[in-house]
């Protein structure tokens, strides 16, 4: 079958326009939280996500609505727990084991959802619908416009909170605010990949374009079309297949990482370390 006429489906236009919006997103939102080092607190978030999603199943509304306000919650614990984002591990760590403890309790409470929890930990985008589609489309507007107004504030603070907060730069309370926007950024792309490889969408694409440019602009470029094209790779390769759209996804990304550092450890492009592109992004 050609692949044209795999958009005749509707199911596959909803994967395909859900994971173009998410891959987007997360490649955006990723470039910063490979930037400011905070990896680990995007995937306490996610794993967090996962109980919301359990408690939300448990009650009888949609998982999404639970994933939100869990991640949510936990963003502006953790965003104001302390003066700086660096340095709070311990404080994310004790969200994370009291989050995932209420997902197991809400999973004994009612095990009928099997499949539920199946496909929040590792993703169902082939079975998403319209609204679905939507709801993506508009979390990600939320999530672009938020980021926008303070991305130059956030990479100075990324550079020199110290300078930063010299300067007036509310610190605390943009590190609050920046972890609430990847919470909802792994929110929307938890329908795509799941809790278990949020990492291929959010952190794989903005690292490996890291390593090719210490420009904003062009790292950013760069990290959206290869997340794109590597959730339209895994779509195309689920459909043909039947096996999982994550695991195709997770590949694809890790592929490319592997390849860049490999093309930078024989000298054929240039290691462009994150401190760079730090430096980068602020000149651009």
């Amino acid at each position: 079958m050609p692949l044209t006429e795999i958009l005749q489906y509707e199911f596959m236009q909803n994967a395909f326009l859900a994971g173009t919006i998410v891959a987007i997103v997360a490649s955006v939102v990723g470039y910063f939280v490979v930037l400011r080092h905070v990896t680990f607190a995007g995937h306490a978030l996610s794993h967090i996500g996962f109980s919301g999603a359990a408690g939300a199943v448990l009650v009888g509304v949609s998982p999404i609505w639970g994933l939100l306000a869990f991640t949510l919650l936990a963003a502006l614990a953790m965003g104001l727990l302390g003066e700086r984002l660096e340095g709070r591990d311990v404080a994310i760590g004790i969200v994370l084991a009291f989050a995932l403890g209420l997902g197991i309790l809400f999973l004994q409470l009612y095990t009928a959802y099997a499949s539920e929890a199946f496909s929040i930990l590792f993703g169902s985008i082939m079975g998403i619908s319209r609204s679905d589609v939507a709801l993506s489309l508009g979390i990600g507007i939320v999530v672009l416009v938020a980021l926008s107004f303070i991305s130059r504030p956030l990479l100075f603070m990324s550079m020199n909170p110290i300078a930063a907060e010299a300067r007036g730069v509310p610190t605390r309370l943009l590190s609050a605010v920046f972890l609430l926007i990847v919470a909802l950024a792994v929110s929307e792309a938890v329908q795509v990949v799941g809790v278990l490889l949020i990492f291929a969408l959010l952190v794989a694409p903005p690292a490996t374009a890291m390593y090719l440019t210490p420009r904003l602009y062009p790292a950013l470029s760069l990290a959206v079309g290869l997340g794109v094209l590597e959730t339209w790779f895994g779509l195309i390769l689920a459909y043909y297949t039947d096996y999982s759209v994550s695991f195709f996804i997770a590949s694809a990304a890790v592929a490319a990482y592997l390849l860049v550092r490999l093309l930078v450890w024989m000298g054929v492009i240039g290691n462009v370390l994150p401190a760079q592109a730090i430096e980068g992004s602020l000149g651009s």
